[in-house]
């Protein structure tokens, strides 16, 4: 048959009886058992591609002769090899091409050799199987060229955020938002194949690290959009629509909420988030038809996300609702704030509004952190809210009242002081309880600092610190430091010595000092002109900085501004200094003075600058590490807020 010249073209023209002399099957053609070599040494054989078909392959015997057309079928299983072996070497060299003109070779021998695969299999395989595997072939290329594609752009993000950490020039942000475009146009492309859902879902969760990143330094606005794509995708998807992902469903809506927030357009999260509850309800009644996870399991994911979208509603909510109609006139119903703090809960209008929408103490004191938040407003620009409506300021009181009862009635152990448990809040929340967690209670109280509340902040400041004195995690540590700091810069601004609405702990023990404080025995500082309090605070700031530990280290927010507080001190001090030689005599007595606290004071500055240069405060924004496989996994995100 071969001395005849002629060459099936359809493997449906050859049948095993026409080619298959009598006998012992023969054996399989041999396999490459070195497909990676085959695009990269064997150039010569690569330039010259086979036909489509050729004698040789014709005249062997089809898939049919070895047996049903299963894994078993060993020209079958050859077949899978050459291509998952080509399909391996294609994943693991693509990043050796660095030039336009390797790529392009390295993608023509590619090509090539997948040809000469095809080539050389198609005449043996059915019709039905040669196409489906064509086809499947297809989609892992376009799979391959996706992950290419999204990982390009993360390694793009990351160096943007090695040369600017803060994203302070405005190259930095257009670059984060040219990559932003480019990961929802991948995704846009992926959307309507659910075979490649896990693109959606890694792009939601590369386009949620960037944006939070943008969010933290201000850039809520430009970051808002991205963000609803990536709720969108999440809800158009159906593979994605499973209870499993409903949690990372709710960080995503939850991140839009804030960045209405952020820009002041408070009616347009709260809408959003009950637009997000309705999603959230639609999916529990999908499962309630189904019925295909456990009840207690998903509980815990629904009771999460809904807890979520109420507090993102309250935060808005708690304030419109007292707000003066303008268009009618209503009776003045203030209560007075001093006198329903000796009362018993609920006490106020919050208090009964969170009775209503919450149901655990945990859950309470989630909403009222988030809403006394503002992501607009650093920790020491203290201050009472800036409005000219009192119902507002007396919301603010009153959640600072409702925060410190919960806090009173969930947290104080048998001998009167504070208490934690070691779970976060947001796991506290899930299991219902009545107890609040520490990372919590540092925040309100930093919020009470802020807010100008200074026995409420004084008074639980020093059972805090005295709780996680005792703790050896590094976050109660860096939490420790926080709150030193803040001791040691209160009698600095509230020069006045205000002791704000909210009463202090019933234990409280006043003009407790914390932190180690620094004694300097020359006698010209206490003649200087500068109070000790300010050679305390620069001491203070020295010690948590330079005698922390890297993980340990404090708020970076913080000392930076605890830094210019000092420096514009210093700065009057140089000034007084540096006069005119005319009046030098004059001023002879007040630079011998001064001089020890301004070499002091300069010195610490210039080391804590030094250090916040250095890499203790140079942590990388690291990004989320999921594999991008072709399944889902869990999730393992850590999102920069600390409850939500």
């Amino acid at each position: 048959m071969a001395a005849q010249g002629t060459c099936s073209t359809s493997p449906s023209n050859v049948s095993p009886t026409s080619v298959s002399p009598p006998g012992p099957p023969p054996t399989p053609p041999p396999t490459s058992t070195a497909i990676s070599k085959f695009p990269v040494e064997s150039k010569a054989s690569s330039l010259s591609p086979l036909p489509r078909s050729t004698c040789r392959e014709d005249l062997l015997p089809l898939a049919v002769f070895y047996g049903p057309l299963d894994a078993k079928n060993p020209l079958l299983a050859s077949c899978e090899k050459e291509i998952q072996e080509l399909l391996g070497f294609m994943k693991r060299k693509t990043a050796l091409a660095t030039t336009e003109e390797q790529e392009h070779e390295f993608h023509r021998r590619c090509a090539t050799s997948l040809f000469n695969i095809w080539t050389k299999y198609a005449p043996r395989l059915p019709a039905a199987y040669y196409n489906e595997k064509l086809l499947k072939v297809g989609d892992r290329l376009c799979e391959m060229k996706f992950h290419a594609l999204s990982g390009r752009n993360i390694c793009n993000y990351q160096l943007v955020c090695d040369s600017d950490v803060n994203l302070q020039n405005k190259e930095s942000v257009a670059q984060c938002l040219h990559i932003l475009s480019s990961l929802r146009l991948i995704m846009q492309v992926a959307l309507p194949q659910e075979q490649l859902c896990w693109i959606i879902f890694n792009g939601t969760i590369y386009i949620y690290t960037i944006c939070r990143k943008l969010m933290i330094v201000g850039h809520s606005s430009k970051a808002l959009e991205y963000l609803l794509w990536a709720s969108v995708c999440m809800e158009s998807s159906v593979p994605l629509l499973s209870i499993r992902y409903l949690t990372w469903r709710a960080t995503l809506y939850t991140a839009v909420c804030q960045c209405y927030y952020d820009c002041q357009a408070g009616v347009h999260g709260e809408a959003f988030a009950r637009r997000a509850l309705a999603k959230i309800d639609e999916l529990r009644q999908l499962e309630l038809m189904s019925s295909s996870q456990s009840q207690e399991e998903s509980r815990g994911y629904y009771r999460e996300a809904t807890i979520k979208m109420a507090v993102m509603i309250f935060k808005r909510g708690v304030f419109e609702s007292r707000r003066k109609n303008k268009s009618f006139f209503r009776p003045n119903i203030r209560v007075n704030l001093r006198e329903a703090q000796t009362l018993l809960w609920p006490r106020t209008v919050t208090e009964q509004l969170l009775d209503e929408m919450f149901d655990s103490t945990a859950s309470r004191f989630l909403a009222v952190l988030e809403a006394l938040s503002d992501s607009n407003r650093r920790t020491l620009q203290t201050g009472p809210v800036v409005t000219d409506e009192v119902e507002v300021r007396d919301v603010v009181s009153e959640l600072f009242i409702a925060g410190k009862e919960l806090l009173i009635m969930s947290n104080t152990s048998a001998d009167g002081m504070l208490d934690f448990p070691k779970s976060s809040l947001l796991e506290l929340i899930i299991r219902r309880k009545n107890v609040i967690s520490v990372d919590a209670a540092v925040k309100f109280i930093k919020l009470a600092f802020t807010y100008e509340e200074w026995s409420l902040f004084e008074s639980v400041a020093g059972q805090l610190i005295d709780f996680l004195q005792r703790q050896d995690d590094p976050e109660f540590k860096k939490a420790e430091k926080d709150l030193i700091l803040l001791l040691a810069i209160e009698p600095l601004i509230n020069v006045k010595r205000n002791k704000g609405l909210i009463f202090p702990l019933e234990n409280y023990k006043g003009g407790q000092v914390y932190g180690k404080k620094i004694a300097l025995h020359d006698t010209s500082v206490k003649t200087c002109g500068y109070s000790e309090d300010i050679f305390h605070l620069a001491a203070t700031l020295y010690s948590c900085v330079c005698g922390s530990p890297q993980n340990a280290q404090p708020d970076k927010e913080i000392v930076v501004d605890m830094i210019m507080f000092l420096w514009q001190k210093c700065k009057v001090g140089i000034q007084r200094v540096n006069v005119s030689g005319n009046d030098y005599a004059k001023f002879t007595q007040k630079i011998s003075t001064n001089k020890v606290f301004l070499f002091v004071s300069l010195h610490m500055l210039f080391v804590i600058a030094n250090l916040i240069c250095d890499a203790h405060f140079k942590p990388k924004f690291s990004l989320f590490t999921h594999p991008h496989n072709y399944q889902y996994y869990s999730l393992n995100v850590v999102v920069s807020e600390p409850f939500l």
